[in-house]
């Protein structure tokens, strides 16, 4: 029998709704309880991993795998650099990098069929095949699945967190949960670190005041459950406490509000990093995953890359060396501190790092006309070198996770056009990951919109070579 409009049960958004109705952290215990919903087999573990997105791609020869013999319409300005490890070589504009080599492995064998950049984003992070663009994300990333494969209702703090995540590409979303539903997406952290007035917004509620009339909200809360208790058949409203309650936490926790806080770092540590964008997202993404968050993105964009805020170092939106040459101290500066730390922390077991973009770019150096003047940019009109994509080749750093540092895994030819030694897919890429946060790319599944059973890297097998 159909019970009336009035009658009927209230569904768990409109309950939700009426429970905490003017907080900004209302959405939040909305996704907690629908992550939930979509079960999971909820493996633990006490590992973390922290991505270093270079949105556009980073130059390979510029940067792990230069090419100081190629000819020089190949090779660039840029002199090649011994590193800490011996036979190991870094472009010159990496010297803190090169200094520390050998606590990090270097992979210059990616490669793949992605030749844009969503396509070529969607297949590094998402181990989608299809070489064309999508507007968005049909198959989850590897962020999205690890974070509902260990999702925990019952944590203080979030178990994915992007610092400038990692969403998009112009027009195109490159990353995301796709099938899995936008529940999954990761507790976002905007805006730039290194700003006096930078805060993070539902982290913490400091004003005594604002507490107060939280517990007097709550108290509100607990007589309408208790008159309601009488007609919750279902026990709605006891699971809604259970995520209410992760979100208030999140809201009141000192912990969490500390885990954000970057003012509780020495002046000196947040010097280490730099006192711009990129360091101090870095330096946050430390913070957390020390404090317990899994699962941590930082995308390096913005005005640090130049004119166009990103790494796509076409002719015609950067002159490619130039634009290199200026972000390079800032890359250096930030990734360097951050694997600093990871290890004089103690954390180098339980966290991976890992350093990527979507693809290369080509070897041979293009000469087009910039589309515009600013940082790293002639003005409009005026010739300029670029590199375009280049998929065919690609380099990666790792640190961390319990891998022997010190060496490189694969090669490319003399000119850094394709792979020669130990070809690395999208989906090794994606298993290695899993591997590290203790979930099996050959036999863990997820259900795809259909309720089926979803492989999550088929055709990977993890880099076992960076552990041996």
């Amino acid at each position: 029998m159909q019970r009336s409009k009035d009658l009927r049960q209230p569904n768990r958004r409109e309950a939700l709704s009426a429970g905490l109705g003017g907080f900004a952290s209302l959405s939040y215990p909305g996704l907690l309880r629908l992550r939930a919903e979509g079960g999971g087999p909820g493996i633990g573990g006490n590992t973390a991993v922290i991505l270093v997105w270079l949105r556009g791609g980073a130059s390979h020869l510029e940067t792990w795998d230069p090419k100081p013999d190629a000819p020089v319409e190949y090779r660039g300005p840029y002199k090649t650099i011994a590193t800490r490890t011996p036979g190991m070589q870094f472009c010159e504009l990496l010297p803190r990098q090169a200094a520390l080599a050998d606590r990090f492995a270097i992979i210059r064998s990616l490669a793949h069929t992605g030749p844009g950049h969503p396509s070529g984003s969607l297949q590094v992070l998402g181990g989608d095949k299809d070489p064309n663009d999508k507007l968005k994300p049909v198959l989850p990333d590897f962020m999205t699945v690890a974070h509902r494969l260990r999702f925990d209702p019952h944590r203080e703090l979030p178990n994915y967190v992007g610092v400038n995540p990692v969403v998009r590409y112009d027009n195109f979303t490159i990353a995301g949960p796709g099938f899995l539903g936008e529940s999954y997406q990761p507790f976002a952290v905007l805006g730039d670190p290194s700003s006096p007035t930078f805060k993070v917004p539902n982290i913490g509620l400091g004003d005594p005041s604002r507490l107060g009339m939280l517990d007097q909200r709550l108290g509100l809360q607990k007589q309408f459950d208790s008159i309601n208790k009488a007609v919750d058949r279902a026990g709605l409203l006891d699971t809604l406490d259970q995520f209410q309650g992760q979100a208030l936490r999140l809201l009141t926790s000192k912990r969490a509000s500390e885990a954000f806080d970057l003012n509780r770092e020495s002046p000196k540590t947040r010097e280490r990093y730099g006192m711009n964008a990129w360091g101090q997202q870095l330096l946050m993404a430390r913070r957390l995953v020390e404090a317990g968050v899994e699962i941590v993105t930082s995308t390096l964009d913005g005005p640090l890359c130049g004119r166009v805020a990103n790494w796509d170092d076409h002719a015609v939106n950067h002159h490619v060396f130039d634009a290199l040459k200026y972000r390079a101290p800032f890359f250096d500066q930030a990734v360097s501190a951050l694997i600093e730390d990871v290890f004089q922390r103690g954390l180098d077991k339980r966290v991976l790092v890992v350093v990527t973009g979507e693809f290369g770019r080509t070897p041979k150096i293009s000469h087009v006309a910039s589309s515009g003047g600013g940082v790293a940019s002639g003005a409009a009109g005026v010739v300029q070198p670029g590199r375009d994509h280049w998929h065919h080749a690609g380099s990666m750093l790792f640190a961390g996770g319990g891998i022997r540092g010190g060496q490189v895994i694969g090669a490319t030819d003399k000119r850094g056009e394709f792979v020669t030694q130990r070809k690395v897919g999208p989906h090794d890429f994606l298993a290695t990951i899993y591997r590290h946060l203790g979930i099996d790319s050959a036999t863990v599944t997820v259900p795809d919109l259909t309720g089926r059973p979803m492989a999550i890297a088929p055709d990977g097998k993890p880099i076992l070579e960076l552990w041996s």
